[in-house]
């Protein structure tokens, strides 16, 4: 069916458009013309260097450069420090550059950058043998399809940040990171206090410590006993003052945060000689002057492949950069080379999603980047703690999980277990095991005693269904895994608000703000005892500006800056973690709660992860709740995936399937089939297209014309979904276009006017989508989900970009009620069965495809699954698991 009302023709899950000659609509399956790229496609609007900033796996193409573990992908590398949000530049590996590489506001070294998309790509193709074709899909650093751009990528990196010179405020995403920081040093201090001595009488407090205090002085002859237990005279009575309120506590803003103190002037200024010295910017003084620390300009001439610690710095850059200072002395077999080469490589690889890499995979990614003996740089890396090796034994089918008893046993047999050789970096290692630990907490440990057995049994009763299943298993378990698509998150909503019926201290967070104010209204219809609400209301709540402005406004009463409402309790991770969402803490610094409900736990990476899970106190209830189908976190770690299949806590897996034709279609899509289905309500059309410049063409006129026309709804209640950010039909060009129809402006600041679209990104893997509301001297005011958020002049180039056109990993956790999703003929490469499903999905009402891609897309659903991550959670949780069920056997013998 079509977007116009009489039309009546199928084609595939759809339609053609009424404008399309009907002669030219086929099947998705039978496939159209091939795409192409038109002239223009290099245009750029202001907000390009936040579109290069990929850390996702929107665009990465299968069996190219984005392949392997090693090198994050393709040119991608300078993608580092930027936005990961997710997606390629070309999905084609076209480049859109002009030859150099650039980081930050510099360009570095002339014309070598694009000579990295080949070594790239030699070097994810040899990692890739290692580790079975991690990084492609689930790239955190660019792609492939990125390879010619390698220059922009670096703009929202460190280098950006230092060519705006020593600015005394900081960014939110340093505030972030900032508080990250000093919650994991409170947690570390939290537990060396729990694994201390404890003194005699060191937790007495009040008229017990004194009594304690008196039995020592008679003991000890200091005092009389007379003197001691003589009782006091009565003192006359007094009023009592009213205590203080117990005030939560509030946001971490950055001047209270525990950050580095900026480098000295002077410092900045000797690494700036030895960066003009070495031929490279010196606008990365300031970043290299940052990371370095004092004697930094030391340290950079002492060992020029230091400045791989700059993000967007790519190996051959930093080997023209020794050659410069060092003259002959700079070999390929030195040892600082090989050294920072590694940590290069692991960087690379997280940011395509891996904790670590596997030792022959690392090995031979040293060897494409031409280090001669690679074995003994990777030695030389352990040897200095700049990575960690681990020692995984391997499960062998139908032997039991290895234990440290089982690791004596063998050396008493002499038998060996197979095992696996794994190198990581220190913060992705401690921050797996620190997960594993905390989730061991939750499985082994009995949850707090919250009202009585009968009245968690009535809510399950009254529930029914998976729902009730669902409250039954979050009653007796400290971790419940939840599984199931859109419609499913009635049940978190039922088993919230039953639970708060209890007495309970139940709270929810969701990725995103879309996600948060959708729930939001989910639970208020549940409240009301309406049940959920249609595919139309839901994501108007958290997909329109008069939803943002209306959710976010109700949930200032009690949530923070912008979260839920306090008698709905709805946050995001994000603002849970930082204070400025949420309960608050305790005391003891632990999240002021008893149970957490985590939507879209998918997007969970491990760092994220184990905050989370640290900051729960004991006796705290977490449900993990999510689609498994769609695209996986942005950052490292694969944590949702790993804890399904470790099995080690109760799965509830939802029975209530989505609605309608648009639920059917993606219901198919999961278990890898594109099957037509009948859309009566024009629910599903589809727009062959012959190449990309008619792919953008009848994008703005869906988007401006036939679904407003058609289906009622507006403009801007409508998201448009691309593989990535450059080619001919990536978001960029889409987001000229759509602004040129929906919002033409001059763009007099940094390419934006009054009523933009926008997709904000505080922090690498965030995308707050928004509106423009001014621009004035403090810098570009915005409107995100109803908070007024103030962009400095100089971050907008780096933090935000036109938002009309979005990639599918930057619209993860957020529905609109239409979405039209753009498949030009140079994104077929780009294609997986987690991208078609998380793209799709995100239409509530009403979807249209734009296809021209041919047979890409049916192939790409039944044939290319998420590419794996190479993590440790999944051993160390099933180690965890078998010294429990060892103490459990031993108390009941």
């Amino acid at each position: 069916m079509s977007t116009e009302p009489e039309t009546t023709q199928k084609a595939g899950p759809g339609s053609p458009d009424p404008e399309v000659d009907p002669a030219t609509a086929r099947d998705p399956q039978e496939g159209t013309p091939g795409g192409g790229r038109v002239p223009g496609d290099e245009a750029v609007t202001g907000g390009k260097a936040a579109e290069d900033a990929g850390r996702g796996d929107d665009a990465v193409p299968q069996g190219e450069a984005a392949e392997g573990a090693g090198a994050g992908a393709g040119a991608g590398a300078a993608d580092s420090g930027a936005e990961a949000d997710g997606s390629a530049e070309t999905a084609d590996g076209s480049a859109e550059a002009d030859g150099s590489a650039e980081t930050g506001s510099g360009r570095v070294f002339g014309a070598g950058a694009h000579d990295s998309g080949e070594g790239s790509e030699a070097d994810v193709e040899s990692a890739g043998r290692g580790a079975p074709e991690a990084g492609a899909d689930d790239s955190a650093g660019g792609s492939g399809a990125d390879a010619g751009e390698g220059s922009d990528a670096g703009s929202g990196s460190g280098a950006d940040a230092g060519a705006e010179g020593a600015a005394g405020k900081m960014s939110e995403a340093e505030a972030e990171l900032a508080a990250q920081r000093a919650e994991r040093e409170r947690i570390e201090r939290r537990k060396a206090e729990k694994k201390g001595p404890i003194e005699s009488g060191a937790k007495l407090s009040g008229r017990a410590a004194d009594l304690l205090a008196a039995v020592r002085a008679v003991e000890s002859g200091e005092k009389p006993a007379a003197a001691v237990f003589t009782p006091p005279e009565p003192e006359p009575a007094q009023r009592r003052a009213a205590p203080e309120p117990v005030r939560r506590p509030g946001p971490v803003t950055a001047e209270a945060a525990a950050v580095p103190a900026p480098p000295a002037p002077e410092t900045v200024q000797a690494v700036r000689q030895v960066l003009a010295a070495g031929g490279a910017p010196e606008s990365l003084a300031l970043p290299v002057a940052t990371a370095l620390g004092e004697g930094a300009a030391d340290r950079l001439r002492a060992d020029p492949w230091q400045l791989l610690h700059i993000a967007g710095v790519r190996p051959e850059q930093a080997d023209g950069f020794a050659r410069a200072l060092l003259g002959s002395e700079s070999r390929p077999d030195d040892e600082r080379r090989g050294r920072a080469f590694t940590v290069w490589l692991l960087e690379q690889a997280a940011l395509a999603g891996h904790t670590s890499l596997e030792a022959p995979a690392l090995t031979a990614a040293l060897a494409q980047r031409g280090v001669p003996d690679a074995d003994a740089a990777l030695q030389s890396a352990l040897a200095e703690g700049e990575a960690l090796v681990f020692q995984d034994a391997l499960e062998e089918p139908g032997a039991p999980a290895p234990t440290p008893e089982a690791d004596g046993d063998e050396e008493e047999t002499g038998e060996e277990r197979p095992v696996r050789v794994l190198v990581g970096l220190e913060r992705y290692a401690l921050a797996e095991e620190s997960l594993a630990d905390g989730l061991a907490r939750l499985i082994n440990s009995a949850p707090g005693e919250h009202g009585p057995a009968e009245g968690w049994e009535r809510a399950a009763d009254a529930a029914r269904g998976s729902a009730g299943e669902l409250i039954r298993a979050v009653s007796g378990h400290g971790l419940v895994l939840h599984t199931g698509s859109e419609a499913a998150r009635a049940e978190p909503a039922r088993l919230l608000a039953g639970a708060r019926a209890l007495g309970l201290r139940a709270w929810a967070a969701a990725h995103s703000p879309l996600g948060r104010d959708g729930f939001t209204e989910l639970l208020r219809a549940t409240a009301a005892g309406e049940g959920a609400p249609d595919a139309e209301r839901a994501p108007q709540a958290g997909g329109g500006p008069a939803g943002h402005a209306q959710a976010g406004q109700a949930g200032q009463a009690g949530g923070g800056v912008s979260g839920g409402a306090e008698s709905h309790a709805v946050a995001t991770v994000a603002g849970l973690l930082s204070g400025a969402e949420g309960p608050g803490r305790d005391a003891d610094g632990a999240l002021d709660l008893d149970l957490l409900v985590v939507l879209d736990a998918p997007q969970l990476d491990v760092e994220t992860a184990a905050l989370l899970v640290e900051s729960l106190p004991d006796g705290a209830r977490l449900v993990l709740s999510g689609d498994p189908a769609v695209l996986w976190s942005a950052g490292p770690g694969r944590v949702f995936a790993d804890l399904l299949a470790a099995r080690v806590c109760p799965h509830i897996a939802s029975r209530l399937p989505d609605p309608g034709p648009l639920g059917e279609l993606v219901s198919g899509i999961g278990v890898g089939e594109l099957t037509q289905v009948a859309a009566p309500g024009k629910e599903v059309v589809i727009v062959p297209v012959r190449d990309a410049g008619e792919a953008v063409h009848r994008t703005v006129q869906l988007v401006a014309d036939s679904v407003p026309r058609a289906i009622g709804v507006p403009a801007e209640q409508t998201v448009v979904i691309t593989p990535g950010h450059g080619g001919a039909a990536g978001t960029r060009v889409l987001n000229a276009a759509l602004k040129e129809r929906l919002n033409p402006g001059p763009g007099r600041f940094g390419g934006f006017d009054p009523g933009d679209r926008i997709a904000y990104s505080p922090v690498p893997g965030r995308t707050l989508p928004g509106r423009v509301v001014t621009a004035d001297a403090e810098g570009l005011h915005l409107s995100c989900s109803g908070v007024r958020v103030v962009i400095p002049r100089e971050r907008v180039e780096a933090s935000v970009r036109h938002g009309w056109a979005l990639t599918a990993h930057q619209a993860v956790g957020g529905r609109w009620p239409a979405a039209v999703v753009v498949l030009p003929g140079d994104a077929a490469q780009a294609l997986s069965r987690p991208w078609v499903y998380t793209a799709f999905s995100r239409a509530g009402r009403h979807l249209s495809v734009v296809h021209g891609v041919e047979q890409a897309l049916p192939r790409a659903v039944a044939e290319v699954p998420a590419r794996e991550r190479t993590t440790r959670l999944p051993l160390l949780l099933a180690a965890q698991a078998a010294q429990a069920a060892q103490s459990q056997e031993r108390a009941e013998a």
